[in-house]
């Protein structure tokens, strides 16, 4: 079964009298517990293809479909419900609060999930063990490598138990050793929580 369906997908960018298509008639099915790897030379759509099928942006034409959910059809307010409750997100620049200490970070989200402190932070400590931070999670962003933080970010979207992780370049500012970690530990999702990422 497809969890995310991308349908003659088209969006364009406008910048003056300058208009530039990003995605032209995009077609393209991600099953359901699978890690799938979009690459491409630098603004070739990847970010574009990943922020429409995940509901932070809406096509110019084509329909994107999410867990059988028809995004383009979903008011703002159920939008915002479905990416809580069955997204979570891995941006490049890891998205960190300076002043918050790893546990606090991933424990954060869960609160809008209506998770009590008690639950959101044993969910929270449980994701950075995971991820291999269970050593870790008093630190803030300052006291980690680039990283342990995207590991971090990881471990906040893994604490919302998503069935969709989307991660737009999470190695792009890592080594190659650091980037390897993190691509090891999406694919671990992906096979052992049955998450689409």
């Amino acid at each position: 079964m497809a969890a995310l369906i991308a349908d003659s997908l088209c969006k364009s960018f406008v910048s003056g009298a300058l208009r530039t298509d990003v995605l032209r008639d995009l077609s393209v099915e991600v099953g359901a517990g699978e890690l799938t790897l979009v690459s491409g030379p630098s603004g070739c759509g990847k970010s574009t293809l990943l922020a429409i099928m995940s509901g932070l942006l809406r096509a110019d034409s084509g329909r994107a479909f999410a867990l059988g959910e028809d995004l383009a059809r979903l008011k703002p307010a159920a939008l915002e419900r479905f990416r809580l409750h069955h997204t979570g997100f891995v941006f490049q620049g890891f998205n960190l609060f300076p002043a918050l200490n790893a546990l606090e970070q991933v424990a954060l989200p869960l609160g809008y999930l209506g998770l009590g402190d008690a639950i959101a932070r044993e969910r929270a400590r449980n994701a950075l063990e995971e991820v291999g931070l269970g050593s870790r999670m008093r630190l803030r962003p300052a006291e980690l490598s680039g990283g342990e933080k995207q590991r971090v970010a990881i471990a906040r979207a893994l604490a919302k138990d998503p069935q969709l992780l989307f991660a737009d370049e999470p190695t792009s500012a890592l080594d190659a050793a650091n980037g390897q970690i993190v691509i090891d530990t999406l694919r671990r999702i992906a096979h052992e929580h049955g998450t689409t990422v």
